[in-house]
């Protein structure tokens, strides 16, 4: 659609940008959209294959098919540019990315449950709770496992299900108030205070790590 000599000022258009934003890019002949020329990025995942996901599109065609029009600081009537956008492409595709990518062991920002809270007995249910909602009040995605399980059970089972972290609470933390520290990659951490422990957290999720 078009003619070859607006189809080149929008090609230079966008390749005028990208290079001014320093972006490497490799030019695909022919691979536009049929209104215009556009830009593709491609995330690479863990095994190297690459997935096409967010795209920018420069559409000069529609609007004159449209017989669009603004009005400029001159006064005067203009013809806009249509820029098509798609940040991830559809939304499903690029989560069934990501868990292709973490193969289901999201980063602690990511993960759908972020800690979950593990008391070895009854008798530590409570102190796990008071734990559980001092945690969710500070918008962190925690879950409590009161079931009456083996401990070992809990933590297996957790560790199945990738969960970032688990914090194993006995008789001991409740004592002294502390928590037991289980990461999903490194296994046991020892003890902490939960406030620095919450505080460790905090900041991994800020950092994107």
């Amino acid at each position: 659609m078009g003619d070859a000599e607006t189809w080149e000022k929008t090609t230079n258009a966008l390749r005028d940008a990208m290079e001014d934003f320093g972006l490497e890019y490799v030019v695909n002949e022919g691979d536009g959209a049929f209104y215009g020329p556009k830009i593709d990025f491609h995330l690479t995942d863990s095994i190297g294959r690459t997935w096409q996901c967010g795209t920018i599109q420069l559409d000069m065609q529609l609007p004159e098919k449209f017989d669009l029009t603004y009005t400029g600081e001159d006064g005067l009537k203009h013809r806009p540019v249509m820029i098509h956008r798609v940040v991830y492409g559809s939304i499903e595709r690029f989560i069934g990315i990501l868990i292709e990518h973490y193969a289901g062991a999201f980063p602690a920002w990511l993960a759908p449950t972020q800690v979950r809270i593990l008391p070895i007995t009854d008798k530590h249910v409570a102190y796990a709770k008071e734990l559980n909602d001092k945690i969710f009040a500070l918008g962190l995605r925690v879950y409590l496992d009161d079931r009456n399980e083996k401990i070992g059970y809990k933590i297996r089972e957790a560790q199945v299900q990738k969960i970032p972290y688990m914090l194993v609470i006995g008789d001991k933390e409740v004592e002294e108030a502390t928590v037991a520290v289980r990461r999903r990659s490194e296994g046991d951490l020892g003890a902490m205070k939960a406030e620095d422990f919450i505080a460790m957290l905090q900041k991994e999720i800020a950092e994107k790590k």
